[in-house]
């Protein structure tokens, strides 16, 4: 099972990760002011991670393949890893896809 690590980054702004059973990272947020808005993001991956359109496929600029997620409103939740291939970019969405909705929360910021 998945859960989601909130951990307060040293500029002092909130960060979650969500982890796949095995331990490895498959998506990291963006930096949050509040732990409630850290919080209020991991809502936003458990609602939106069922959703394709929510998923962006994008490469950088070295190649690499990764994506991101975004909430409805257009704004990026979480970006994942840079992956080898495409298809590990794939099994990538469909990793958060099947870890987000039941992950438990870990809060290492108390």
């Amino acid at each position: 099972m998945g859960k989601f690590v909130i951990t307060k980054r040293t500029n002092g702004e909130f960060q979650f990760n969500l982890k796949a059973g095995n331990g490895q990272t498959i998506l990291s947020s963006e930096g949050y002011s509040t732990k409630a808005g850290a919080e209020n993001g991991i809502e936003s991956v458990k609602t939106n991670s069922q959703d394709d359109s929510r998923y962006n496929k994008e490469e950088s600029k070295s190649g690499k393949p990764y994506f991101t997620l975004k909430a409805g409103n257009g704004q990026i939740i979480g970006s994942s890893e840079m992956y080898e291939s495409t298809s590990a970019r794939d099994n990538g969405i469909a990793s958060v896809k099947s870890n987000a909705p039941d992950a438990v929360i870990d809060d290492q910021t108390v």
